[in-house]
């Protein structure tokens, strides 16, 4: 059983970095895709960035490339999102999912929303002055 447990988020000025984690456990091979999504007050669930275990390929959604960057740690099966130069519109809940085993992009993975996927508890982000 896949279980993810997310930390990092906190309250930051605009133009501030943060680094979430997501730590996983209950993956017995790399054949995995985790990804970071997050959901503001009124509006739907966005796939930020997604990372595929077997090659650690990437994807991110255009709203934040350039300025968020996913990596992960295969020897703690942990997963990062670095986000550097954020603004109050990154302001959300985010959340991790995982899917394992499967075999999709990173891509996809974002795409589908995580869909079939294990989700961590979410933590929130705010971006303020």
């Amino acid at each position: 059983q896949v279980q993810l447990v997310e930390s990092g988020g906190g309250l930051v000025q605009p133009g501030g970095s943060l680094r979430l984690s997501c730590a996983a456990s209950g993956f017995t091979s790399r054949n995995y895709a985790i990804g970071w999504f997050r959901q503001a007050p009124g509006k739907g669930r966005e796939g930020v960035s997604c990372i595929r275990g077997s090659d650690g390929s990437t994807y991110y959604a255009d709203s934040v490339k350039g300025r968020f960057t996913i990596s992960r740690d295969g020897a703690k099966n942990t997963v990062y999102l670095q986000m550097d130069s954020l603004k109050p519109e990154d302001t959300a809940v985010y959340y991790c999912a995982a899917r394992w085993p499967v075999f999709i992009s990173a891509q996809t993975m974002c795409v589908l929303q995580g869909a079939g996927g294990s989700w961590g508890q979410g933590t929130q982000v705010t971006v303020s002055s």
